[in-house]
């Protein structure tokens, strides 16, 4: 089955990034979104970010911040989730409060062609470790639904053997368009 999948964090800078970045080098659809305000980066003190509107390219935030950014190979710049038009079989988050707050953007557009999406929240740190940590196990999953015969009759039994895996706990939603 080709997957077309959505990694959705706060800033898409980060966590989405990296699992955007495994996913695709794997062979996946993926697209990587983030759900705040703006683009928050590390500044000068913790209450101090460099603050970014979504439409600020990778090269304008480099330009400013004088360092190379990595993510500047996968895509000109980030994105935000609310109001993307795209449509996937599975959307990763990676924190509960993205996680609800993709569920009511779906919600909020209405249901038009009843065609479902699951949604799973992969609780993931933001910082560099865990964020690959967190992409491996994306792709890990990604790479099971994949292969799955009929992933909707399938994918409580992938999800719940992951979690006994990692000992982890997942949220899983199924929403509609």
């Amino acid at each position: 089955m080709d997957l077309k999948v959505a990694v959705v964090c706060s800033s898409n800078q980060n966590r989405s990034m990296e699992a955007h970045s495994i996913l695709s080098k794997k062979g996946f659809s993926v697209k990587s979104y983030g759900t705040g305000s703006a683009v928050k980066l590390p500044g000068s003190s913790p209450n101090q970010p460099n603050i970014y509107p979504f439409d600020t390219t990778y090269e304008q935030m480099y330009q400013d911040l004088y360092q190379k950014d990595p993510h500047l190979r996968i895509k000109p710049r980030p994105e935000k989730f609310q109001g993307a038009k795209e449509r996937f079989d599975v959307i990763f988050t990676v924190e509960e409060r993205i996680y609800d707050t993709v569920l009511e953007d779906i919600a909020s557009q209405g249901q038009v062609s009843y065609i479902p999406v699951h949604i799973i929240n992969l609780e993931i740190q933001d910082n560099h470790e865990e964020a690959t940590l967190g992409a491996f196990q994306i792709l890990e999953l990604c790479e099971l639904m994949r292969t799955a015969h009929d992933l909707e009759n399938e994918i409580e039994e992938i999800l719940q053997e992951f979690e006994a895996k990692y000992s982890r706990t997942l949220l899983h939603a199924v929403a509609f368009y």
